[in-house]
């Protein structure tokens, strides 16, 4: 399923608010740029899907063709693991990230679960110096009380290729 040009339907549900849904992807930028994985983890439904395409073939189909991540809910637990190891010698000592979140707009799915789109850039510091990840991120979200769970995040790179950010993705976007 192609993303890029996805017809997005205006929000009809009144149940929350724009703030509320950035609130809760600041939320998850705030643990990603603290390396807190587990508790992101954890915002993830049981049967929630993290997707990271290729950069060579972005808008390929999901079920025939490789992704960077393609991580179910077992995927997402050692992923983390790794992350959190000293196993992970590319991410040790880890690097500094700090998000940007921008364009944010919300709309109904099919399935009534909440669709969010935005742009999202990564800065990502180490040693060598600092590189940056831009990315075109959609969710879909389901009500969790008074915040959110994530059932599906797929963050397309805007990059050609990853050879101008050192050749691989070891953080989580």
């Amino acid at each position: 399923m192609s993303f890029r040009y996805a017809e997005e339907k205006k929000v009809s549900s009144e149940k929350f608010t724009r703030a509320e849904v950035e609130d809760f992807l600041y939320y998850e930028a705030q643990l990603l740029d603290a390396w807190k994985l587990e508790e992101w983890r954890d915002l993830f439904e049981e049967d929630g899907h993290y997707i990271v395409p290729s950069t060579d073939n972005p808008d390929g189909d999901l079920a025939m063709d490789l992704a960077l991540i393609d991580d179910d809910h077992e995927g997402l637990r050692g992923r983390v693991q790794r992350l959190m190891s000293t196993y992970a010698h590319i991410e040790n000592p880890r690097s500094r990230t700090r998000r940007i979140i921008s364009n944010v707009r919300l709309w109904d799915h099919d399935n009534g679960e909440l669709g969010v789109r935005c742009s999202v850039v990564v800065y990502r510091s180490r040693v060598p110096g600092t590189t940056s990840y831009v990315a075109d991120v959609h969710y879909r979200l389901r009500k969790q009380g008074d915040s959110f769970g994530i059932a599906f995040k797929h963050a397309m790179l805007d990059h050609h290729t990853l050879r101008d950010v050192g050749g691989v993705l070891s953080i989580i976007l």
